[in-house]
């Protein structure tokens, strides 16, 4: 994978996740307690060895190059490895990008000068585990010009991607934005190719429509155009997508062992989380015993920046039947630096530095980090940005007029705290 360059789009807004991106890009939006979104792309690279990459930032990006610069310096010049984060610089107008074909249009120097042979174009936002080797392989096997991941999705979801029609041999033959009838696969007329926003193009192609065309999108713009001419392929994720892993499996006298396998569960999971519900979602994902995404695999890890917090503890056990009062977590992902003091955590993900209270219940929430939850506070379905101080007695999840009436409440109900919306009292000296 020497000759391949990758690039990733990383200056997402993501409005559709306000408040959580408020202060932050879509990408750098913490996810599973101690990675943030764009960890996710980055790891399926280096797991894919792919050692060349450029991450394009533009919307509220510090945080997120804050967290790549301290955790992601693991690239060896000398090697010819490197990873770049290329600011926006207007160097050919005086606009920020007006899209994806528009944000490498401005940065086609970069490709220019390191001459790959193929460009890979990723997200930084979605989740999922993509082998990129099998992807290139199967773009040369075609002998494609440009091959594009798609995911198979149910026809009443087609309306909200980007829809590419194919024939028998997977040749991309039209292209429909949010179709209100969206086109079947040939072999499976319950289900449509939708666009996971993942290309690879022969470099010397690519240059050239970016030359050729002011258009600002590829899903849009760019791939529709170039069908009729040019050899389009998809590659349909669900099918191919292959991932080697150790995972634990269960026997049946109830013992848990370790067992290597081909196609993890995981390999056919692929999350767009650009709703705050999808967000929610996707880490509720990680929970219990048996996760849809699972984090633990040895073969495929998730690399991310670890800070330096001391073990979780979990701290009373006082079974009094009058009133009991036992630190724990069942079901969840409870992050370093955490203290869970008297309360109970129930299928939830906690991030750095979390205080579950005394007699405190949290369940089915995701709680960022310097958090701290009061005693005999109640939180429930809820996400919870960092540096809050949630006062004791409160309730959050419980009753959704109430909540309405001060946070975000998405459709599904799920409560979102806005940073710092309950701040740390200040001392008073006396």
């Amino acid at each position: 994978m020497k000759d391949v360059l990758t690039v990733i789009m990383a200056g997402g807004r993501g409005q559709r996740l306000m408040p959580l991106t408020q202060d932050r890009s879509k990408p750098a939006v913490p996810f599973g307690g101690i990675y943030r979104l764009i960890d996710i792309p980055l790891s399926n690279c280096i797991n894919s060895q792919l050692y060349k990459i450029l991450i394009f930032p533009q919307y509220m990006s510090q945080s997120m190059v804050d967290h790549i610069e301290e955790g992601w310096n693991i690239f060896s010049g000398d090697l010819g490895h490197y990873l770049r984060i290329a600011a926006p610089q207007q160097r050919l107008g005086a606009e920020w990008y007006r899209g994806t074909a528009d944000c490498v249009r401005q940065n086609m120097y970069l490709i220019e000068r390191d001459k790959p042979r193929y460009v890979l174009i990723l997200s930084g936002d979605h989740v999922y585990k993509m082998d990129y080797t099998a992807f290139r392989q199967y773009h040369e096997q075609k002998g494609a010009d440009v091959t594009v991941g798609l995911l198979e999705v149910d026809r009443s979801q087609g309306s909200e991607f980007g829809i590419a029609e194919v024939d028998n041999e997977f040749r991309i033959r039209a292209w429909a934005e949010k179709p209100k009838d969206p086109k079947p696969i040939p072999d499976d007329p319950e289900h449509c190719l939708a666009s996971m926003g993942i290309y690879l193009f022969r470099t010397d192609l690519l240059l050239d429509l970016l030359r050729k065309t002011e258009d600002d999108d590829f899903g849009g713009d760019i791939i529709p155009k170039i069908i009729p001419d040019l050899k389009i392929f998809a590659y349909p994720y669900r099918r191919l997508n292959r991932i080697r892993d150790y995972i634990h499996v269960m026997d049946p006298d109830g013992s848990r062992r370790l067992q290597l396998v081909e196609n993890t569960r995981d390999s056919q999971y692929w999350r767009d989380v650009g709703t705050l519900d999808a967000y929610w979602n996707a880490n509720m994902d990680l929970t219990g015993i048996d996760p849809f995404f699972n984090l633990y695999g040895s073969l495929w890890p998730i690399r991310t920046l670890q800070r330096q917090y001391p073990p979780a503890k979990f701290v009373f056990n006082q079974p009094d039947p009058t009133n009991p009062r036992t630190g724990t977590a069942v079901d969840s992902m409870v992050s370093h630096g955490c203290i869970i003091s008297g309360g109970t955590v129930r299928s939830s993900v906690l991030s750095y530095n979390v205080t579950v209270r005394s007699w405190a219940q949290v369940d089915e929430s995701v709680i960022m980090d310097n958090v701290e939850i009061g005693r005999h506070c109640r939180i429930k379905k809820a996400i919870i940005d960092k540096h809050n101080i949630i006062p004791p007695n409160t309730e959050i999840g419980i009753n959704p007029l109430v909540d309405r009436e001060r946070f975000t409440v998405t459709a599904r109900g799920i409560v979102v705290v806005p940073k710092g919306y309950f701040p740390r009292e200040p001392r008073v000296r006396v």
